[in-house]
């Protein structure tokens, strides 16, 4: 039963800050999976916690429900809901930093010349 955490260091690490599995007594994720998880989702961080919780909430919504006990009432399903929140939230940063990434470009033209230049490299980059 593996655990580690060290602020900062590893993506195993990384993870567990964000899903937060910091505590190594009663900890959700053995290091083994969290890896798991990262190699299923192309070793991004943000990818593989999404993924770790939505695990959690699949796992919360199956054993929990909605419970009541005298003063005391647990509800699955709302869990869920804020864990599968959370998990879009990371999705779509990690969208959103795929993004950033990209590069694009504009050629202008001025001239026949440039209109022929501009045909003549677009040609190359096709073909």
């Amino acid at each position: 039963m593996a655990f580690t955490y060290t602020p900062g260091i590893g993506l195993i690490s990384s993870v567990r800050l964000l899903i937060p599995d910091r505590v190594d007594a009663g900890h959700t994720f053995e290091d083994a999976e969290i890896t798991a998880m990262l190699t299923i989702e192309g070793n991004v961080v943000k990818r593989g916690a999404a993924l770790a919780l939505e695990t959690i909430a699949s796992d919360t919504t199956m054993v929990l429900k909605v419970i009541r006990l005298l003063d005391l009432t647990t509800d699955g399903a709302k869990t869920s809901d804020a864990l599968l929140k959370r998990a879009a939230m990371l999705r779509a940063q990690a969208d959103a930093e795929d993004a950033t990434g990209a590069v694009d470009y504009a050629e202008m033209v001025y001239d026949s010349f440039s209109s022929r230049e501009r045909v003549w490299k677009q040609g190359l980059r096709e073909g």
